[in-house]
């Protein structure tokens, strides 16, 4: 399998879409997906892929921002990477691209969410080196 990392151009940002609607927990319509994601690429995010070939089988969002606590950083969002293509190394292998990726545009932290419920990731991001710092909270307004 020829597979390859890459940053999604922010003109091809909906070509994640339909890796989004098998990862969000919170159902969201493809159209409100769009939306968001049109104005997403306008608030320093990025999005990172792994492509078999042509096709997109991973994704990882890129938020980037200074925090006081850990300096210039990258928040990764929806992370995820096809069933298909699970359990072949190619998670540490996407993380390590990012990190290369980020630290060459001054990030010194790395930061993420996950479900609380995905006990799978939670190990993965263990052995990545993450620590839990603290919970996330979310109120709709």
């Amino acid at each position: 399998m020829p597979i390859s990392f890459k940053i999604i151009e922010s003109t091809n940002i909906n070509t994640i879409i339909p890796l989004m609607l098998k990862l969000t927990e919170y159902k969201t319509s493809e159209a409100v997906l769009k939306q968001r994601f049109a104005e997403m690429v306008t608030q320093n995010y990025e999005c990172a892929g792994i492509y078999d070939g042509d096709k997109l089988i991973g994704i990882s969002g890129m938020w980037f921002c200074t925090r006081h606590y850990s300096g210039r950083s990258v928040e990764l969002d929806h992370v995820f990477i096809d069933d298909g293509y699970r359990k072949k190394g190619l998670g540490k292998q996407f993380l390590k691209c990012i990190y290369d990726y980020v630290a060459q545009k001054g990030c010194q932290a790395v930061e993420l969410n996950t479900y609380v419920q995905n006990y799978p990731s939670h190990k993965f991001y263990y052995n990545e080196g993450f620590e839990i710092l603290g919970y996330h909270f979310l109120k709709k307004i």
